[in-house]
């Protein structure tokens, strides 16, 4: 490969590896399988091996995890944490071990440990005493998630010693816990997590410590930062030394003098694996002496005494029965299997995502072929490989739709795209998947108005857009089943409060293709009404501070349209907001909440809390959840209660609700 072509492979593999990452890490809403990932991030660093030149600042080779969550508040770390080293291969273990031995001039003992598939934690004792838990975050930052590991049971907050010391470890949701959860999130008509480890990583990052207890999060802890303290020598002695004050140790484990032992170790657990409580997903070999892992040191990501034996994805046999195509709300028209019912990964599987046309093609996926499934992370069940050796005789390539299965319109193969996609803007499925959108959290916060309303108001013809959401009636509404008197009422109420919206949450809503949450927050600050925005050229836009042309030429091209500009008409006269109600950019270095850390408390009769966190935030506060030196101010409500009495305690500038909304109401 030239150097040019290596060039633009690696900025390519950047861009997609750091949105997973960010998604992963950042999100705990993972957007492929573990295995995809790392055959990118594999591709990666085999290209940077040919061309170390081309190495940037921002490669994911060069980071360790994410940029923190800015809801809560940020812990530096003093000595970082580092990620790990993976491989996938016995052949790669006895490569890592070749360079240990070479580097340190003889053998060495490994503790061999269970790879937890959680989230990294930072625990903090001060004479005995829990005074701090922070993630990883990007390895030199993370949060602070002190109330929150306060919740959980097996975290000792008073050791059995009163020493000064700092430990690491796992969190994670046990497998029933998880099941638990899902199974209740579907019932709320909550979105269900993928796995385990993102429902461990989504319940230690809440803002309410309550959510977090009910979620019956667990740890196994590791890793003594400090070992100096208690005079160990070994990893092995760390790990009986912290498990006597009081941490919860994982058994699973060994001390191998040589790789055979390592290698019955793996064959035991992967074979084990469904059967334990926690979901792993590899083991981990670290050099059991630490006066050999500090000659060995660390890289600027990972430590070189230590590696992870990643599991290959489990596999099961079954035979493909159709082919369903579905649409999005973007058009996108994607095919998934229906299968004979199989097991895997402890779960009974029917279905696998195909992705798109291009890997059904990739892959020859025919109807009545039998095909193996992985499901890699126990996130998306997919097809790995067709056995071609069992297909029956006659079959026929599977040729691609070309009739939106919707609404009948032809479908069309964009140039940049791999995916089909429907392009009439009226397709049923679009305008509901829509309009769901529209009425989700993020967007209007349209309570009560998921996709089974929709699709009933759709069925009675009641709406077509989502301007036809605010001519709905009482009277329109008692077509629908189930639908009583305060059921009407409350969705009434939730769509006229919606009116009120700020203009970032009305653009989000309309689902302006690549416009996120955080780039309509951004347009709307820069050019406060819908008319400033839609009258914005593309040079305007891009002078936005993260915002490229792709945004930029979306924008263009969806307020260009004739039916767009109608629909915000629309809106308009049904008096929908259409002004930002924040605080431009401008005015935000000028504010007094401006670099400030601000902690919001007690009962407000003026301002929900979420809304009220997002308007300081926008007039450059840092909100977080709770009270220490190193905040600035706390807003107290009624019935304040501890948070209050510790601010005054440690001199903390104080303000009422009544202060708050006159100093609001001169800066905003």
């Amino acid at each position: 490969m030239d150097r040019q072509t290596a060039k633009t492979q690696l900025q390519q593999l950047r861009i997609e590896l750091n949105k997973y990452r960010r998604a992963y890490y950042t999100q705990d809403a993972p957007l492929v399988e573990d295995y995809i990932y790392d055959q990118k991030y594999q591709q990666l660093l085999h290209l940077e091996q040919q061309f170390p030149d081309l190495i940037t600042p921002d490669s994911p080779s060069q980071l360790v995890g994410d940029i923190p969550a800015s809801n809560l508040s940020k812990v530096t770390h003093e000595i970082p944490m580092l990620s790990m080293g993976d491989v996938f291969s016995f052949t790669e273990l006895e490569e890592f071990n070749e360079r240990v031995k070479n580097a340190v001039g003889h053998p060495v003992d490994y503790s061999v440990e269970l790879k937890i598939d959680g989230l990294a934690l930072s625990l903090v004792y001060q004479q005995g005493h829990l005074v701090q838990g922070s993630t990883r975050g990007d390895g030199t930052i993370g949060e602070d998630v002190t109330n929150n590991v306060l919740t959980i049971q097996n975290i000792p907050q008073t050791l059995s010693q009163p020493l000064d010391i700092e430990v690491r470890g796992e969190c994670f949701m046990p497998k029933t816990a998880f099941a638990k959860l899902n199974q209740q999130r579907e019932q709320e008509g909550a979105s269900v997590f993928a796995n385990p480890r993102n429902a461990a990583a989504g319940s230690l990052r809440q803002l309410d410590a309550k959510i977090t207890a009910h979620r019956k999060l667990s740890t196994f802890i590791y890793t003594m930062v400090n070992p100096q303290a208690v005079s160990v020598p070994t990893q092995d002695q760390a790990l009986l030394q912290m498990q006597q004050l009081g941490f919860n140790v994982n058994s699973e484990r060994l001390i191998s003098h040589d790789l055979a032992g390592v290698k019955e170790y793996i064959a035991k657990y992967q074979q084990l694996r469904d059967q334990l409580p926690y979901g792993i997903d590899g083991i981990v070999l670290k050099v059991n002496d630490f006066t050999l892992q500090e000659r060995l040191g660390n890289t600027v990501k990972v430590p070189r005494w230590e590696i992870a034996y990643k599991f290959p994805p489990e596999e099961a046999q079954t035979t493909i029965r159709q082919i369903e195509w579905t649409v999005g709300r973007t058009g996108v028209v994607t095919p998934t299997a229906v299968m004979d019912p199989v097991q895997l990964a402890g779960t009974r599987v029917n279905r696998a995502t195909l992705h798109n046309m291009d890997m059904i093609r990739q892959k020859d996926v025919r109807i009545n072929d039998t095909v193996l499934l992985h499901k890699a992370g126990d996130i998306i069940p997919e097809v790995s490989q067709v056995l071609q050796d069992k297909r029956p005789q006659n079959t026929q390539s599977y040729e691609a739709p070309t009739s939106c299965p919707s609404c009948g319109s032809k479908l069309v193969h964009l140039e940049d795209e791999v995916a089909l996609r429907c392009i009439n803007p009226m397709c049923p499925a679009q305008v509901k998947e829509g309009l769901t959108h529209y009425a989700s959290r993020n967007a209007m916060d349209i309570t009560g108005l998921g996709p089974k309303i929709v699709e009933q108001l759709w069925q009675h013809h009641l709406v077509q857009d989502v301007a036809d959401l605010y001519r709905l009636t009482y009277q329109d509404l008692t077509e629908i089943d189930g639908f009583g008197d305060k059921s009407i009422n409350n969705l009434l109420e939730a769509i006229a409060d919606s009116r009120q919206n700020s203009l970032e949450k009305l653009l989000f809503g309309l689902g302006i293709r690549h416009v996120g949450a955080k780039a309509a927050k951004l347009l709307a600050q820069k050019f406060q009404t819908m008319e400033k925005l839609m009258q914005a050229s593309s040079t305007e836009i891009l002078a936005i501070d993260t915002l490229g042309e792709t945004i930029a030429n979306s924008l263009q091209v969806y307020f260009a349209n004739p039916k767009v500009q109608q629909l915000i008409q629309e809106l308009t006269q049904l008096n929908v907001n259409m002004k930002f109600k924040g605080s431009s950019i401008a005015k935000t270095t000028k504010s007094i909440f401006s670099q400030q850390t601000v902690v919001i408390t007690g009962t407000l009769a003026h301002y929900k809390r979420q809304e009220l966190s997002e308007l300081l935030e926008s007039l450059g506060a840092h909100v977080t959840n709770s009270v220490s030196q190193k905040t600035d101010l706390l807003i107290a409500g009624t019935k304040a209660g501890s948070k209050l009495a510790k601010a005054r305690q440690l001199g903390i500038k104080i303000m009422d609700e009544a202060q708050l909304q006159q100093q609001l109401q001169e800066e905003v």
